[in-house]
């Protein structure tokens, strides 16, 4: 497959959604229908907000002052983070990716194993200490998206002077085509912010996620239990931590270090194998094979063996990252 061919791909990927009403924000004893869609993996999950407050409006304890705005989503009681795509959320919170059949997974995501990703939303009583208000204008979402696109940008050419020069038509035509899923205007203005006439890639824009285990008793192979170094547990620690999320980020350039005693070959390119064992050794200790964990993007196990710098033009996100989630084998 061509590689334009897999951008579109990737652009056009979906997930279905089984979303409910949070039943202290209805005002009937039943529980309401559910808002079933057929979402895209690299949008986020506000702009459902006005669709959903409509659909349940009459079942909204007072919808005049819990407007579209005032809503956030939570999975199994755990509030997401808007400002992340929600293909990213699911692959890290729904527990059906990266595992085979064996593992107690389908083999697919939900969107190709028609099973849907169960959210509610909630509106009103918002989670302070959690996440970070939105505001009626849209004005917060946008402001989000934007300054991810500029610290991607500033990762991969050292400044954000791509997204920084942009023409107001252009910079609004980018947001409107993120919001309306709209492939053929978007990629015009994102392609040119990849790809800079005249400036070499000097890093790539990369962000590791690891969720962290809320069960009372994570089992040994969970990710925290591989990660440390220590073989005994804290007594202190609480029986049910609220579950989170470990972010790693490092600059990674898309060339590994030159071997100075032979500067005649040419530099090796940086993998998402080499990458790995560097940042998260203890789950990778092989830079080609998977031996404790897998590398999740858009729902698919990376191959180790791709360079980062064509996953990252090819197969990144709409704000120009590429934000990999981490399932352990088994």
């Amino acid at each position: 497959m061509a590689l334009p061919a897999i951008r579109a791909l990737t652009f056009s990927g979906t997930l279905p959604l089984h979303i409910t009403l949070y039943p202290l924000s209805s005002r009937a004893y039943d529980q309401t229908l559910p808002f079933l869609i057929q979402f895209p993996r690299l949008s986020y999950l506000p702009f459902l907000l006005p669709q959903l407050h409509a659909f349940f409006r009459t079942s909204l304890i007072d919808p005049d002052t819990t407007p579209p705005h005032t809503g956030w989503f939570a999975a199994e009681g755990v509030p997401l983070k808007w400002q992340l795509p929600v293909g990213l959320l699911y692959d890290l919170f729904s527990g059906n990716v990266g595992k085979g059949r064996e593992e107690g997974g389908d083999g697919t995501d939900g969107a190709e194993g028609g099973r849907p990703w169960k959210l509610e939303v909630r509106f009103g009583d918002w989670p302070d200490d959690r996440l970070v208000r939105l505001d009626e204008a849209g004005l917060v979402l946008r402001d989000a998206f934007v300054n991810a696109v500029k610290e991607a940008d500033t990762v991969r050419y050292g400044n954000a002077n791509g997204m920084m020069t942009l023409s107001k038509e252009d910079s609004d035509q980018l947001w409107r085509a993120v919001q309306e899923h709209d492939f053929q205007s978007f990629s015009p203005i994102s392609t040119r912010l990849l790809n800079r006439p005249g400036v070499s890639t000097r890093h790539i824009p990369i962000k590791i996620y690891l969720p962290t285990s809320s069960s009372p008793s994570p089992p040994p192979s969970s990710i925290s239990r591989a990660l440390t170094t220590s073989p005994t547990r804290s007594a202190s620690k609480p029986p049910n931590p609220p579950p989170s999320l470990r972010v790693i980020h490092s600059l990674i350039p898309p060339y590994l270090t030159q071997n100075t005693r032979e500067p005649t070959h040419a530099p090796a390119l940086q993998t998402v194998g080499t990458t790995l064992h560097a940042l998260l050794p203890s789950l990778f200790p092989s830079r080609r094979h998977e031996v404790l964990a897998r590398a999740v993007l858009h729902g698919a196990v990376l191959p180790l063996g791709a360079p980062v710098e064509e996953v990252s033009r090819w197969a990144g996100y709409v704000d120009g990252w590429v934000y990999i989630g981490i399932v352990l084998i088994g």
